[in-house]
């Protein structure tokens, strides 16, 4: 939000009603992100065919979307909002530049932190459009229509929505070249719903509380799969299934594995097989074996060839798991989570995906209220037990 309060983002102001789109979900944001780090070594001025030319958007957009391949004449429409609209967006909020060059649009990267973090995990891609949001329309003094949502919402759901739609129409239609009330509310559900899922209420349809889960263009995972509740969610994937959903775990497993050894730059554990380089990124929990965790960060931990090899792998068999050894992964990986918590915020964890993953890994049900001590305390009652 710092960042973002030196910049006046009034849409009265810059007329413009594209400071979101259709495509602007956290999950496509962080995507497009990641994509433009990805070019940007070789190629710091860009146009939007750029990006759509790399092998890593061509290569990731089809495992993650679902789509037809990015070179297809037959998607060109489609391509052309999911590359071109968060690009607009990153652009509105000044994480990048952009001017028009030979009739293209033409941008550079103006703050490489912001959009680094924003690219790591779609959590941060949603915090990010949370802070932009809100400054865009508080800027446009639009964010008491939000508020009064808040309030009138559980008295009368339907007025209290028609109402603050009503007010977006009026504050983009009289401000913008934008007129169409349908595209206009197509767009707004894209910001109400992230502010929705915040203040956990009714989003753009439906009478429930809108969740973090809503949010994502790509919802349908290997989570929602209707199956018998009787079978694992691995037993109810059909071949096909399997190989799309490992391909996009591959993906975001591989995301978790560069930002774990960009921020940690030594051994997480401080033992006697510590000495050396910390070049390994070990799964505390095996991804074999939990693949709805492996791409957690929190479920990943920085060790020696020594120590990964010998300890938590006993003669390098990776399909085992020392059991004692993973408890000191897990204790050490608390540690590391409570001092970057301490220091930077939840910028590359959170403590509630640390118990998430215990709590699969472990089949427990720890509290997400549980402080670091406590969880490390249960932690060692845990493995005391089961020994």
């Amino acid at each position: 939000m710092q960042y973002l309060n030196q910049f006046d983002l009034d849409v009265r102001k810059s007329h413009d009603a594209r400071f979101v789109d259709q495509k602007c979900t956290p999950d496509i944001v962080c995507f497009m992100a990641d994509c433009v780090l990805n070019m940007i070594a070789t190629k710091p001025v860009f146009v939007i065919n750029d990006v759509w030319e790399t092998q890593y958007f061509i290569q990731n957009t089809r495992v993650i979307f679902n789509k037809p391949w990015a070179n297809s004449k037959e998607a060109y429409n489609e391509y052309n909002k999911v590359l071109s609209q968060p690009l607009k967006l990153l652009a509105y909020a000044h994480i990048l530049d952009v001017q028009m060059i030979d009739g293209s649009l033409t941008f550079s990267v103006a703050n490489e932190d912001l959009l680094d973090y924003i690219s790591r995990k779609d959590r941060n891609a949603y915090n990010f459009l949370f802070c932009y949001f809100t400054k865009v329309l508080t800027d446009s003094s639009f964010m008491r229509f939000i508020e009064e949502y808040r309030e009138n919402w559980q008295e009368n759901l339907i007025e209290a929505k028609a109402n603050v739609y009503n007010r977006y129409y009026r504050l983009i239609s009289g401000n913008t070249p934008s007129k169409s009330k349908l595209d206009i509310y197509r767009m707004f559900h894209k910001v109400f719903n992230i502010f929705a899922a915040e203040y956990n209420m009714p989003g753009s349809s439906g009478k429930y509380a809108r969740t973090y889960s809503d949010l994502m263009y790509n919802r349908k995972n290997w989570r929602d799969i209707a199956k018998d509740k009787s079978i694992t969610r691995r037993q109810a994937l059909s071949v096909e299934q399997k190989e799309k959903q490992e391909a996009i775990n591959l993906y975001y497993v591989q995301k978790a594995i560069s930002l774990l050894k960009k921020i940690q730059t030594e051994s997480e554990i401080h033992d006697a097989w510590s000495n050396g380089e910390a070049t390994h990124a070990h799964h505390i929990f095996p991804k074999a074996q939990f693949p709805e965790i492996a791409h957690y960060i929190e479920n990943l931990i920085l060790l020696t060839a020594t120590q990964h090899n010998t300890k938590a792998h006993p003669n390098n068999r990776t399909q085992e798991v020392n059991r004692d050894y993973q408890l000191v992964c897990l204790l050490a990986k608390a540690d590391t989570i409570e001092k970057s918590l301490r220091f930077i915020g939840e910028r590359y964890y959170r403590k509630e995906s640390f118990i998430y993953i215990i709590n699969v890994g472990l089949s427990t049900d720890l509290s997400m209220s549980l402080s670091f001590d406590n969880i490390k305390t249960e932690l060692i009652k845990f493995y005391n037990d089961a020994a």
